[in-house]
């Protein structure tokens, strides 16, 4: 079941693409966090979509929010990936226990293995403001998200 708006953020930790632990509640009471679940680094539409959240990175940024991606890719890959798109917020492996968080938040796709189109809007006290899961193969429309946070941030 998919993490629902007002409930408490399942709190995690994984590595970043640098190998160096990232912890969700450690943003808590400092800032709010847009957390894009996404299927695997180098793929087609999860490029788009995290280039767009590159290029449009000031709009979360200017407004004090973390944005962390998160895939069951290793942090190699998502370095290697990382360097070549110049991505510059955090990338987070979610690869053992394989797909551990993504089930946490009800967007791992058992048959698949991976994690499907999830973004969470997490605000400073570890609350869901924003939930969106978008199928496999589906791009997301980020407008959606750019409200949620001017709504939080306003």
């Amino acid at each position: 079941m998919t993490v629902e708006v007002g409930s408490q953020a399942p709190d995690f930790t994984l590595n970043d693409y640098n190998k160096q632990p990232v912890q969700l509640s450690s943003f808590r009471g400092d800032k709010p966090v847009l957390l894009v679940f996404y299927p695997f680094a180098f793929s087609g539409i999860c490029t788009g979509e995290l280039c767009q959240l590159r290029d449009e990175f000031a709009d979360y940024d200017n407004k004090g929010v973390q944005v962390l991606g998160v895939s069951v890719d290793t942090p190699f890959s998502l370095k290697a990936w990382a360097e070549k798109e110049g991505y510059q917020f955090p990338l987070l492996s979610d690869f053992w226990p394989h797909g551990e968080v993504a089930r946490s938040y009800g967007v791992f796709h058992e048959d698949a293995g991976l994690a499907v189109r999830g973004t969470f809007l997490i605000d400073k006290d570890g609350v869901v403001r924003f939930a969106e899961v978008n199928a496999p193969g589906e791009a997301r429309d980020q407008q959606g998200w750019k409200k949620a946070v001017a709504e939080l941030t306003a």
